[in-house]
């Protein structure tokens, strides 16, 4: 997965997470409540939504790990074939076969 990639990936989540704490806000600023009810609506929903954020930030994070580590086991496997096989083409014909 390139730089570029995850950097879309993390600015989309961004987005929709943004588009939802909006959508709350609204939603909730229409709502017939008190001031301090509203208030504390926010306040909780804004610290449920800092959970969610922090959260699925972490399952990225392990998510890129993990691919960072298939691709560089990847790599290693593919020098080594790369190796064994050039090794192999180092040797007169008549002994390849």
């Amino acid at each position: 997965m390139s730089k570029d990639n995850e950097g879309h990936a993390g600015i989309v989540v961004a987005a929709f997470l943004l588009g939802a704490v909006a959508g709350a806000v609204t939603a909730l600023l229409a709502a017939p409540a008190t001031g301090e009810e509203t208030r504390d609506v926010l306040g909780k929903k804004a610290r449920e939504g800092r959970d969610k954020a922090n959260e699925a930030a972490k399952q990225g994070r392990e998510f890129i790990r993990r691919k960072q580590e298939q691709l560089a086991d990847a790599v290693d496997r593919g020098i080594e074939v790369y190796k064994q096989t050039s090794e192999g083409n180092d040797q007169p014909a008549k002994e390849q076969g």
